[in-house]
């Protein structure tokens, strides 16, 4: 596929990557602690019932350049063990608000690096999550890892756990790129991890990478990706780097040792979705590939794909998010609650028996239903008029009103080929694939006069 330059040049301005709606740089401070007590009382009575427990694990022993999430470095086992308390403490401050009909259908351990803490430690948590909550019968209960800092024995005592998808942050195989963004380099070849957690039998294996790095080249991406499809993952996530320098000035680091221009880092992306497809992969939403008949594949062809600051999953899996931890957003229903970045605020206000929210956000009905379109286009490329008008009770004309509907943008999406629609349904292309940010952001009233700083689209 031979995406034109022009649009490359044209379509490189800086989007959401609309992980929620609205973006998590609108979450508001003067939500508070109140307010999210309220918000996850409502959700009870809000769909889905289902409960997605994530856990916010955010040491890491040194910091990664391009890392763009909330992570404390530290190698202080005290620290890791009074965090590990307090985190059981917010569970229990949780539970009493939660209907207790309402069960567990994913619990995913994120950060950070989630493996930086001792299996035993991991176990302590995982023991109050079976304890404290009822489970669903097939339970999605996954982590991320930094292959760096595993052995065959810590992989051995997740799978004893239950853990049953674990993915593995290799981001990329040349070890000169690894060095130059200051991730670690792993002693133990993927490939003896992967062998292993399929052989279990017990757990699936995901392989995560990032395109847009230091040293990165279309031709040395594409031999990273010959080698992850060789050892043959259940799914594969290829990141595009986001260069957001005025929130993370670690990132600055890496303009020095010089960025991929967009046009190649475009190629990168082109060339991985090629070559994932040829090896009997599907694309999933954004960046995800699966391997067919994962349920992910089936999500799509049903138009039942969902997607949080998790990553993507089936609708018949999903429950709305209550996170734990430092930074941890939950994702309601009816809004948004993060917790404070602060790991000493997070630690005092938990010990004093109070939710440690920091900013938040309560949805309108309105700004609801741009959510569902926006995530519509976002997961399975498609919006039905009539369907989302059916799902929130008001009229077509209504819905292209509230997201801001303007044909004649739709007009010039169709006229690049990167949608088909007329009066009743939107279709992204094969191509459109590749400039999903800015056809959703197309349809994002927030964004006008917004202010607020994104990273671009390639």
């Amino acid at each position: 596929m031979n995406i034109p330059e022009l649009l490359i040049e044209k379509y490189n301005v800086p989007v959401p990557r609309h992980t929620s709606y609205p973006p998590a740089n609108f979450f508001s401070s003067s939500f508070g602690e109140n307010d999210f007590r309220t918000s996850i009382t409502q959700s009870n009575s809000e769909e889905p019932q289902n409960i997605s427990i994530y856990l916010h694990i955010p040491f890491c022993q040194q910091l990664c350049y391009y890392c763009g999430c909330n992570t404390h470095i530290t190698r202080n086992e005290t620290l890791k063990s009074e965090y590990i308390g307090t985190l059981l403490k917010e569970i229990n401050l949780m539970k009493p608000l939660l209907a207790r009909e309402r069960k567990v259908s994913q619990i995913h351990l994120g950060g950070g690096t989630p493996n930086s803490l001792t299996v035993g430690q991991i176990a302590r948590v995982m023991e109050s999550i079976r304890k404290q909550f009822s489970l669903t019968d097939e339970p999605e209960i996954a982590i991320e890892c930094n292959p760096a800092h595993l052995d065959h024995t810590y992989v051995n005592e997740l799978l004893n756990l239950g853990f049953n998808r674990i993915s593995l942050g290799i981001q990329d195989f040349e070890e000169s790129v690894l060095n130059a963004v200051r991730r670690e380099i792993p002693s133990v070849p993927a490939k003896e991890f992967v062998d292993q957690i399929k052989t279990s039998g017990k757990s699936k294996v995901n392989l995560d990478f990032i395109y847009g790095l230091p040293l990165q080249t279309v031709a040395s991406f594409g031999k990273t990706i010959e080698k992850a499809i060789a050892l043959c993952p259940d799914r594969m996530v290829t990141f595009s780097y986001a260069h957001v320098p005025g929130i993370k000035p670690s990132q600055k680091i890496l303009e020095d040792k010089g960025l991929v221009p967009a046009n190649e880092k475009l190629k990168m992306f082109q060339n991985t979705y090629t070559m994932m497809k040829d090896a009997g992969y599907v694309p999933i939403g954004l960046d995800h590939f699966a391997k067919k008949g994962d349920e992910l594949e089936v999500a799509l062809n049903n138009r039942n794909l969902h997607r949080n600051f998790q990553g993507y999953c089936a609708l018949e899996t999903t429950g709305q998010v209550y996170a734990f931890g430092v930074s941890g957003i939950s994702q309601l229903d009816c809004g948004y609650g993060q917790n404070t970045h602060s790991l000493r605020n997070y630690i005092k206000s938990v010990n004093h028996g109070k939710f440690p929210t920091e900013k938040g956000y309560m949805l309108s009905s309105a700004e609801k239903i741009v959510r569902h379109v926006i995530n519509q286009l976002m997961c399975n490329q498609y919006v039905s008029w009539e369907f989302v008008s059916r799902k929130f009770n008001c009229s077509a004309e209504d819905v292209k009103n509230i997201i801001g509907y303007n044909k004649s943008v739709l007009d010039v999406f169709q006229k690049e080929k990167l949608i088909t629609f007329d009066d009743h349904e939107i279709q992204v292309t094969e191509t459109g694939r590749f400039f999903i940010r800015n056809i959703a952001s197309a349809f994002d009233p927030g964004l006008t006069h917004s202010g607020k700083e994104f990273s671009k689209a390639f």
